[in-house]
């Protein structure tokens, strides 16, 4: 696997795109959040080719998104697990804003395939911007200020 360019980018969305910003990454991530840790359930939930998990999952690990652990069923042989790290759960805000955006956007006939609730309180969650007091900002009221760095 080759390294990522992500030191060819000065801005941080090009940064995080270099590692975050492929679809089978994406979908990596959801089901790390679902719970999924051995690449066999990741495979087989995913559909995806085992080389390209093979990448993507070294790519993470790489990054400090997720951690490779192993563990070992009786009588077969070692297998890797991958666990997000404390990074890569703060991923969640990012997967959880796809969905909200596909289930906006490009909705399926049936609904939603997921919901997002509170673990405390069992109320609905969603994603958005919140300021310094923890006020929610409409997206409408939000600007994007370059630094000039």
């Amino acid at each position: 696997m080759a390294r990522k360019q992500v030191d060819d980018w000065q801005c941080s969305v090009g940064r995080s795109a270099t590692i975050l910003g492929d679809r089978w990454t994406l979908l990596i991530l959801r089901e790390a959040l679902l719970g999924t840790t051995r690449f066999a359930d990741f495979q087989t939930n995913l559909g995806i080719a085992p080389d390209v998990l093979t990448d993507r999952l070294s790519t993470l690990v790489e990054y400090g998104v997720m951690t490779r652990n192993t563990y070992q069923e009786p009588g077969q042989r070692v297998r890797p697990a991958y666990h997000l790290t404390p990074a890569g759960r703060e991923l969640h805000v990012i997967v959880g804003a796809y969905q909200q955006w596909g289930d906006k956007h490009l909705p399926r006939p049936e609904g939603p395939t997921m919901t997002r609730r509170a673990k405390r309180t069992d109320r609905p969650v969603h994603v958005a911007f919140v300021d310094d007091l923890g006020y929610e900002i409409p997206a409408d009221d939000v600007a994007s200020i370059p630094t000039g760095n």
